[in-house]
């Protein structure tokens, strides 16, 4: 080799590691790093040096952006989602989860009028009662997302939520295991509804989702109250229709617009009894069997706040019915 292909060679080298550094580089250098660093400051008074400090410790994960980005490989209707959240595996492990934790959940029931049913759904449909929490580091995942998917803001806000209750509960940001879009824990919060709504259930003077059942069930529970889940009130009900007026109603808003006696006015005849002035929706599902009928009270909306998806709801309420048995 000659002196001058050798040059090149290690010119080439230099250039190329210099790249590799760059194309990995964690986020503290980042071309948006100051304006993130001043906003945490402004919102939640951490300093823009410890900010970069734990973001000096980021990695871009591509399977991250892929994940998100990834077009679903279809639409599950409602039997599919029978399929996943209604075996009896799922039914079965949270009737041991109820059992294992019998005095935690009457508690919260208590204290925070939601079921416990409810509380263990939850808990069933996120995360299989507390087993698959989620292997990516929330650090990296959230870093990711809100620096390079632009296409969905609310990771911004999220990360920045993510140091903020870090450092409220003393956490190393590098350790906190979740889900690729940030959620964690039992219930898998994300960071913004961790700051909100999650609660210090065993008094220990920190809000454990991860592995404090207390504290996770509690938070559960505490969420649904925020978001005026109604003691003693039903949450669905199968009914039949009739006629074609209530096709002009039918999964028309999560969130209830008619009362039960407008509904039965367009051709919804309840099976069960109902108040006739009770806020409700009409939703249509894809059953095993075909289409099916529910009468949704308001209930069935808060379940919606914890996802929003008519489906997911579904689920979680049916779980609760088989928890019951």
């Amino acid at each position: 080799m000659t002196r001058l292909t050798r040059q090149l060679a290690q010119t080439c080298l230099v250039v190329s590691l210099g790249g590799s550094a760059l194309v990995h580089a964690s986020y503290d250098q980042h071309a948006r790093f100051n304006e993130f660093a001043a906003e945490l400051e402004k919102e939640y008074h951490i300093p823009p040096a410890e900010t970069k400090r734990w973001l000096a410790e980021s990695k871009k994960l591509d399977s991250v952006l892929e994940a998100i980005a990834r077009p679903a490989e279809k639409t599950l209707e409602w039997d599919g989602y029978q399929d996943i959240f209604l075996t009896p595996k799922r039914i079965e492990g949270g009737k041991s989860f109820m059992q294992q934790h019998a005095g935690l959940l009457a508690a919260a029931e208590q204290k925070y009028g939601v079921p416990k049913e409810i509380i263990s759904a939850i808990i069933g449909v996120e995360t299989f009662y507390g087993s698959r929490q989620g292997n990516y580091r929330v650090l990296d995942s959230l870093a990711t997302l809100a620096f390079d998917y632009p296409q969905r803001p609310i990771f911004w806000r999220e990360l920045k939520a993510f140091f903020s209750l870090a450092k409220a509960e003393q956490l190393d940001p590098g350790t906190v295991k979740g889900s690729y879009a940030g959620a964690m824990g039992y219930g898998q919060f994300i960071p913004t509804s961790f700051l909100a709504y999650a609660v210090d259930g065993d008094g220990d003077g920190k809000r454990d989702l991860w592995s404090s059942p207390t504290d996770a069930i509690n938070s559960v529970a505490n969420y649904f109250r925020v978001h005026g889940w109604r003691t003693g009130e039903p949450v669905v009900q199968r009914v039949r229709v009739s006629g074609q007026q209530y096709e002009t109603v039918v999964n028309d808003s999560l969130k209830p617009k008619w009362t039960v006696a407008q509904l039965a006015a367009m051709g919804v005849s309840a099976t069960e009894p109902a108040s006739a002035d009770a806020p409700a929706s009409l939703v249509k599902l894809i059953g095993k069997q075909g289409a099916e009928f529910w009468l949704a009270q308001y209930n069935y909306y808060v379940i919606t706040r914890y996802n929003h998806s008519r489906l997911y709801a579904m689920a979680v309420y049916q779980l609760s019915e088989a928890l019951k048995q």
